[in-house]
């Protein structure tokens, strides 16, 4: 079979990417009319190169905020080749070495948690917690206890009942109808209040517990969060709001699923998020970075005490989680998952990941003093964003097609950046920054500066 190495001209990679894939998130009839599909073909460190030879600095890990340890890991390429060589799949009925080291390790980071199911997205993760909710509830409440809180712009997937907890409306449009028992909460941006009040993450949280009121806490079995918003602006928490939500949540006996996929394994410069905030879930998922991208992973954590309500009647056929994820059983995931890790300890990437984070954001803060455009800048490690309005006394957000030239501009400088998804018409403007776990002072100057000079240019 003939392999890559017969395309001596890159341009024909290009034709047939052009000719025969479905990109994500893309409008194709660009496609039609001379625009080139753009092909990544090598990646190095925090540096990617196009079909056409072009050397961009990747400051959105992958686009999504994946690749945490950089590209071009031969370790992790290493450790996948030789535990396929050796078994490279069983379904997750059985176990593997490096499934089960790699849960070990894991857990080790987790204190409190216990249990990890591989599946292979984020999408998927979230999808099992959703599942092991309903089930509980059927097994242990009566039915009751089956609704499934969400929040407001945080976003949780692609598949259908994970858009049906989509806090983002346009990323569900044209996909329904969805299964029902999917409430909203609002969001927690203090940028944006919705409250005049002083401890604004108290208040926040507060309206968590109101919509559990009018839904009836009987009724509610879980509240899934992210502990930083991602897609929907890079919103952290204001003081106060996690300690509230966990009071919340134990008041009125729901189970608390933490959404890890971006936040997840070093992000944030702990291995997850929710550890900022000293808070105990009862469910974590996580995907992107738990492997870097070098393979298709992700993990849905519980607590014995969720893990021990599917063993309470083995005479009972019902019992049991009846469920299966074909390429949960892999190995190359967590083989890769174990390496990356290993390779975070061994770099110190945690500990960089604060430094750079704190340099970053003072970075933007002294663009936010040179360009009125900026109206708030945030972030928790490097995980960052900046949001642009057109009038900072009222907020009033700027325009989305500046933004996006924004973004467009620093393509052209050779730097790739993000900015909110487009799912959130009239406050599609927050620019988000999120390198790789590796990034120097020189990375995020080269980042800002070519954020800087696009500022410039497209709004003067």
């Amino acid at each position: 079979m003939e392999g890559l190495d017969r395309f001596n001209d890159i341009s024909e990679v290009v034709e047939a990417d052009r000719a025969h894939v479905w990109h994500h998130l893309s409008q194709h009839k660009q496609y039609d009319t001379g625009v080139d599909p753009r092909v990544i073909v090598e990646g190095k460190g925090m540096k990617v190169w196009d079909a056409k030879g072009k050397e961009h600095i990747d400051a959105v890990s992958g686009g999504v905020w994946t690749v945490n340890v950089g590209y071009g890991r031969e370790s992790i390429a290493n450790a996948v080749r030789d535990q396929l060589i050796k078994m490279n799949y069983f379904a997750g009925a059985a176990g593997s070495v490096p499934g089960a080291i790699f849960a070990q390790r894991l857990i080790e980071k987790m204190p409190g948690m216990t249990r990890v199911y591989y599946s292979n997205s984020g999408s998927e993760a979230n999808e099992k917690v959703y599942k092991m909710v309903r089930q509980i509830a059927h097994r242990h409440h009566g039915g009751k206890k089956w609704k499934i809180l969400y929040r407001d712009r945080d976003y949780h997937g692609t598949t259908i009942a994970a858009l049906a907890s989509a806090g983002q409306d346009q990323r569900a449009m044209q996909y329904g109808p969805f299964p029902d028992g999917f409430v909203r909460v609002p969001h927690c941006l203090e940028y944006r209040k919705q409250w005049d009040v002083e401890n604004y993450g108290e208040r926040a949280a507060d309206a968590i517990e109101e919509v559990i009121l009018r839904e009836g806490p009987d009724t509610v079995g879980c509240l899934i969060l992210e502990p930083v918003t991602a897609g929907g602006g890079v919103i952290v928490p204001p003081k106060g709001y996690w300690e509230r939500v966990q009071e919340i949540c134990k008041k009125y006996d729901i189970l608390l699923a933490i959404d890890e996929v971006v936040c997840g394994v070093g992000r944030t410069g702990t291995w997850f998020g929710y550890q900022h905030y000293g808070i105990q879930p009862d469910f974590v998922t996580m995907a992107k970075g738990v492997a870097s991208g070098y393979a298709a992973i992700s993990c849905t954590v519980t607590t014995e005490r969720v893990f021990e309500m599917f063993k309470d009647d083995p005479t009972d056929p019902m019992s049991y989680f009846r469920d299966i994820s074909t390429f949960g059983g892999c190995t190359s995931g967590p083989a890769a998952a174990l390496e990356n890790m290993n390779i975070i300890e061994r770099e110190g990437l945690l500990e960089n990941t604060v430094k750079m984070g704190d340099y970053c954001l003072s970075n933007l803060a002294a663009l936010m003093e040179k360009h009125k455009v900026i109206g708030d800048v945030r972030g928790k490690g490097l995980f960052l964003g900046a949001e642009l309005v057109a009038d900072r006394a009222t907020k009033e957000p700027a325009d989305e097609k500046k933004v996006q030239a924004v973004v467009a501009d620093c393509m052209a400088q050779g730097v790739i950046i993000g900015a909110t998804n487009r799912s959130l018409p009239g406050l599609n403007n927050t620019l988000c920054l999120s390198p790789a776990l590796i990034a120097t002072k020189d990375d995020i100057d080269h980042i800002t500066g070519a954020i800087d000079g696009a500022l410039t240019r497209v709004f003067g």
